[in-house]
């Protein structure tokens, strides 16, 4: 192969890999399996089982949606840019998955919060019942905040979210004073 042509070649590759294939309701069909999973037929092409991640789960959720394969690649298939744009029943199929890799209870009601060797104990409230957790102090990625809303990230890695903390009373509001 002439020099000419393996640089063509590697033009090709890295066009490829830096093109973006987005994902419509007029190219995609997403589907749930019985077993709960989702499948994705892209053009005609059934491309099997995928998993679908958000790019920015905490600002935009319902948009720039990572399509990936099943596999351990987990090569992106494509972006959904617009999960609203596709009809209710792909939302339903998506929103599900999305709320099983992403489950994050919403905190409701805040009981205590004490910090104690290296470490904040939670006794909270949230939409799935009472709860207490524990999230390592200081670290600056437990707590992720925007204007009004607030992400706790626990020892665990899971997530609680106080959806808006201007709703809390200035009882609960004291006690997260000094973790946020």
């Amino acid at each position: 192969m002439q020099e000419k042509d393996i640089l063509q070649e590697e033009i090709k590759e890295v066009e490829k890999l830096l093109s973006v294939n987005k994902l419509t309701k007029e190219n995609a069909t997403f589907s749930e399996t019985k077993g709960g999973f989702i499948t994705l037929l892209l053009n005609g092409e059934e491309k099997g089982q995928v998993n679908v991640i958000c790019t920015f789960p905490f600002t935009a959720p319902n948009e720039f949606l990572s399509v990936r394969t099943a596999d351990d690649k987990a090569e992106e298939i494509g972006i959904i840019e617009d999960l609203l744009a596709f009809d209710e029943q792909t939302v339903a199929i998506i929103n599900k998955q999305l709320e099983m890799r992403y489950f994050m209870p919403e905190i409701l009601k805040v009981y205590s919060v004490k910090e104690e060797y290296g470490h904040t104990y939670w006794s909270v409230l949230t939409n799935k019942g009472k709860h207490k957790f524990t999230s390592p102090s200081g670290s600056s990625g437990s707590v992720i905040r925007t204007e009004n809303r607030v992400i706790i990230k626990d020892s665990d890695q899971n997530r609680y979210e106080i959806k808006d903390v201007t709703k809390l009373t200035p009882k609960e509001m004291k006690k997260l004073d000094l973790y946020l």
